[in-house]
């Protein structure tokens, strides 16, 4: 018998759908969410789940409105694919047969959302199960898509290609792949092509959406169907369908990647094309038309092609950049909103930068965050979005031509694009236009100008520079434009060019340019309109970092102002004003520590971090910008540190605490890993920067806490964290040694799993070897101090460094880190490595060859040479490679006595013979071996002529060969 729903049951269910959706009563809408979770433990909730989705009218017995049952509908359907998404393996076998007979009907329903919920459903499906669990999926939607005897509604087939889409886009991989003998897009990429013909505009433009997919990658199916589809292209570009036509721009700016050769000849046809889809009336469709210019202009050899068209597409390009009227109407016009307190949903999420690697010589690069452009693309906030879901971020505010991606915003980057690829060429095209709109009496006008000139002020730098003084002054004057839109993009232009004016060597020109240019857009930074203090702050910080230590000078009056912005900007303009403080610490470092600087700017500081709450994402910027004050400030810190380094462990305390909490209770929201990695990394600024007493004392206040916690970050399932946490090690091991060394027994272990390759391998490779990275330098630092107390963990970490230096796919300063790490294990345990030392003597060489001149580098051979005293016949087949590292460390000049001592350990073991073989003479006794072997090896000469000339006689000056 078919399984039937309990009506109460089914009753009370849709009641608490129905509420989970609703906006309007929100402790329903929580109570329901609380219910529906505790209905997630029943066996037959999927069942439920699938009878109302699948249901097209209200089951007997349920009172309910067409509007509410549609919201029970969709309600369903979402956590029906949220289940298959989260629970796949626990869902029984007749459930499962329930789902797949519900999807088939889903994506048949009248309603378009339905369909799509159907097809979202289905692809989670495969996504989780894999082809073979549903195996007549595809070949039913390409059946319904064929709809050979017409059967099928017009319905029918806009779900069955809009679902195709979504499971191409889910599973592109795994149609790829081989399936029983058989590759799925073999035969699904010809049908999706053939579908390009359909009656039905939609699933024209759908079955292009599919093809897109599969564009970009150079599969086999794809290279087979590459002539039928570009055929299919040039049939579709005439389409009546908007949407048919912005896929078959997408198609074209795809191609531009990867089969450029099949473009170029059509190249005069797709220009004609691509300038008329970009006049359309259609936002979506100019803009995705305008990609196209992008996609060439970057592409290395097809962007020379379009030389002969360039005077065509500029005129467009610039057309484009003026706002239109509707875009104008949606901005509001002029508006003094500095009083405004801003709205929470105007903060867009912000993300902590990861943690930088540590090179091989120790040191982070603190890189300040890169400026966003006039023209930035945003990120999709939440990747894991479906069509028709529910975006709780969505408020409308998309519609704002400041907060999207737009044609303006294409145009005005392929113009950036154009002028680095033909540089002069451009200005001279754009020239007309500026004399003409620059002074022009509308706004739009005097801003699509000022935009264009700011496009292209990297490309043509050089035939601007003489129209700079005049330019720039005059653009100087437009920073007071009544309009804050034209304000607001003379900041930015004004920072495109900060380079040229921080670059000016006659005082008199300086105090001309330069000085009223960083004036001007320092006095934006307190302008009356919101939008353009943040356009000043950036363009400040652009200006920072071209004049750099030229700014030194001007410190006073810019932490001033700094101060005047922390005491009036709303929250969402300190994000940005935390990117200027970093970027000036970064850039004239100790002169920030000046009495009369830190006593302005840290009670601003001081000020926001005491307002600003332990579960605000505000403390992403603030972490950061502090990290970056601690390291100029250096030991003038240490009035502020006791306070933020106990808030750093607090917040490490707090979040580790949540996430083991929420290990426990799903139902708990997942702790954001970002407040970690921002913690990790200002604790690792303060220990840098202060005094080694005051650095421990802050650490032995909260001792075993500290490092309790600081191997739950290394052992954190998040590469940021356990990257961060690394480098927080590293520094202990520096700097506050004595209070780590109880806490090594427990860290070892930890930081030896991090090091096995089979754990990498199948991580991000960015991130997962960053990791690595810091963990590699972390446990050099380590070796350094503890010496011999490394003994019980040398043998496995030897290993862990020899697989990571032997293998051709790790990065390089991976296997350098790895390598230094390796060499100061020697330092205090050269008898233990020693009988290995064949194995691995040739690729430490290497790894070393590129490390530039450093401590790190000294350490690490000093141990390495201590390892071959022990075992000098290892290095029969490394001789000449390791003569020719002695003999290049002549002239290096390290900071510390270990260049000295190292010179010292060459000595010593040139001096000292200790065997009587060929290899063992050569090596222990480099002062007297040239007379011994003149008369026992005739063929001594010819071996050290392999030597670069160099070489040898820096091996003769400096060690007595």
């Amino acid at each position: 018998m078919a399984w039937q729903p309990n009506s109460e049951s089914l009753g009370q269910l849709a009641a608490c759908l129905k509420d989970s959706l609703s906006g309007f009563n929100k402790a329903a809408q929580k109570q329901a969410e609380i219910m529906l979770t505790q209905a997630k433990s029943s066996p037959d909730i999927n069942n439920y789940l699938v009878y109302l989705f699948s249901s097209s009218e209200p089951p007997s017995g349920l009172q309910c409105s067409t509007q509410d049952y549609h919201l029970v509908r969709s309600a369903a359907a979402i956590m029906l694919k949220n289940n298959v998404k989260t629970g796949f393996k626990q869902i029984p076998a007749d459930s499962l047969t329930l789902i797949k007979m519900a999807v088939p009907l889903g994506l048949q329903d009248k309603n378009s959302q339905i369909r799509n919920y159907a097809g979202n459903i289905a692809t989670e499906l495969i996504r989780r199960g894999g082809l073979l669990s549903w195996p007549e999926l595809i070949p039913e939607l390409l059946k319904i898509l064929d709809n050979e005897t017409g059967q099928f509604s017009n319905e029918a087939q806009e779900g069955a290609i809009a679902a195709l889409a979504k499971i191409c886009e889910d599973n592109t991989k795994m149609l790829e792949r081989e399936v029983n003998g058989q590759r799925p897009l073999n035969f699904i990429l010809p049908k999706l092509i053939q579908s390009t013909k359909s009656p039905l505009p939609r699933v024209r433009a759908q079955a292009l959406t599919a093809i897109n997919v599969f564009t970009p990658r150079k599969s086999q199916a794809m290279l087979n169907s590459i002539d039928d589809l570009l055929q299919h292209l040039f049939t579709l570009a005439g389409d009546g369908n908007p949407d048919v036509r912005r896929q078959v721009c997408r198609a074209f700016v795809q191609l531009v990647e990867t089969r450029p050769d099949k473009l170029q000849p059509h190249l005069p046809g797709l220009v004609d094309y691509i300038i008329s889809q970009q006049k359309s009336e259609d936002e979506e469709l100019a803009c995705d038309a305008a990609e196209f210019w992008l996609a060439v202009g970057e592409h290395d050899h097809l962007w020379q092609a379009l030389t002969p068209y360039i005077n065509r597409i500029i005129p467009v390009l610039l057309e484009s950049m003026v706002y239109s009227p509707e875009d104008i109407a949606l901005l509001g016009g002029a508006s003094d909103d500095e009083e405004e307190e801003d709205r929470e949903e105007d903060i867009k999420p912000q993300f902590a930068k990861k943690s930088s690697a540590r090179a091989a010589n120790g040191e982070a690069s603190m890189d300040p965050n890169q400026n966003g452009n006039a023209y930035q693309k945003l990120a999709d906030m939440d990747d894991e979005l479906e069509e028709g879901e529910i975006d709780d971020f969505e408020d409308g505010d998309d519609a704002n031509p400041d907060e999207k991606w737009t044609l303006r915003k294409c145009s005005a980057a392929a113009l950036d694009v154009f002028a680095r690829d033909f540089r002069d060429p451009v200005f001279e095209s754009i020239l007309p236009y500026l004399t003409k709109n620059l002074k022009h009496a509308e706004w739009p006008y005097r801003e699509a100008a000022v935009l264009a000139l700011g496009a292209v002020a990297e490309g043509c730098m050089p035939v601007v520079t003489p129209h700079l003084p005049e330019l720039v002054s005059y653009l100087i004057t437009l920073l007071n434009d009544p309009e804050p839109v034209v304000r607001q993009i003379t900041c930015w232009t004004l920072g495109r060019y900060s380079a040229w004016a921080a670059g000016l060597q006659d005082p008199a020109q300086k105090q001309q340019f330069f000085e009223p240019m960083m004036e001007g857009i320092l006095t934006k930074m307190l302008d009356k309109n919101k939008k353009v203090q943040e356009a000043g702050a950036s363009a400040f910080a652009n200006l920072e970092e071209k004049a750099a230590k030229k700014l030194e000078p001007y410190s006073g009056p810019i932490i001033q102002q700094y101060v005047k912005c922390f005491q009036k900007y709303k929250d969402r303009n300190m994000y940005i004003l935390y990117d200027c403080v970093q970027t000036l610490a970064e850039h004239i470092g100790p002169v920030l520590a000046r009495p009369e600087l830190v006593n302005a700017l840290m009670p601003a500081l001081i000020e926001r971090w005491n307002k600003v709450s332990d579960q605000s994402r505000e403390l992403f910027p603030l972490l950061e910008c502090l990290s970056y004050v601690a390291m100029a400030l250096n030991d003038a810190f240490s009035p502020y540190a006791q306070p933020i380094f106990r808030r750093c462990v607090t917040i490490i305390h707090q979040n580790l605490g949540q996430s083991l909490a929420q290990a426990d209770n799903p139902t708990i929201e997942v702790p954001d890993k970002d407040f970690l990695v921002t913690s990790l990394d200002l604790i690792s600024a303060i220990i840098q920067a202060l005094d080694k007493e005051k650095s421990a004392n802050l650490v032995q206040e909260s001792q075993q806490a500290f490092f309790e916690l600081l191997v739950l970050c290394m052992d954190d399932p998040t590469d940021e964290v356990r990257q961060s946490a690394y480098a927080v090690l590293g520094d202990c091991a520096k700097y506050v040694f004595t209070q780590l060394q109880p806490a090594l027994p427990n860290i070892l272990p930890v930081l030896l799993r991090q090091l096995d390759l089979e754990n990498i391998l199948d991580e991000d490779i960015d991130s997962g070897f960053s990791v690595v990275n810091n963990a590699c330098w972390s446990a050099g630092e380590i070796a350094i101090q503890y010496k011999s107390g490394m003994s019980q963990w040398v043998p496995d970490l030897s290993r862990r460094f020899v697989e990571i230096i032997t293998n051709p796919g790790i990065p390089r300063g991976v296997q350098e880190n790895a390598a230094i790490a390796l060499g100061r294990l020697g330092l205090g345990n050269s008898e233990l490595l020693a009988p290995h030392l064949a194995n691995f003597a040739d690729d430490f060489l290497e790894s070393m060859d590129d490390v530039d001149p450093s401590d790190e580098k000294a350490t690490a051979f000093r141990g390495f040479t201590a390892i071959v005293e022990q075992n000098p016949m290892a290095m029969e087949k490394s001789l000449l490679h390791y003569f020719t590292s002695i003999a290049r460390y002549r002239d290096v000049k390290l900071r510390s006595e270990n260049n000295s001592g190292l010179h010292e350990d060459f000595q010593k073991v040139s001096s000292v013979p200790l065997a009587f073989s060929y290899f063992e003479r050569i090596y222990f006794n480099l002062s007297q071996i040239l007379g011994v072997y003149n008369q026992l090896i005739p063929q001594f000469d010819q071996f050290l002529s392999q030597l670069q000339t160099r070489d040898l006689e820096a091996l003769k000056a400096t060690y007595a060969l």
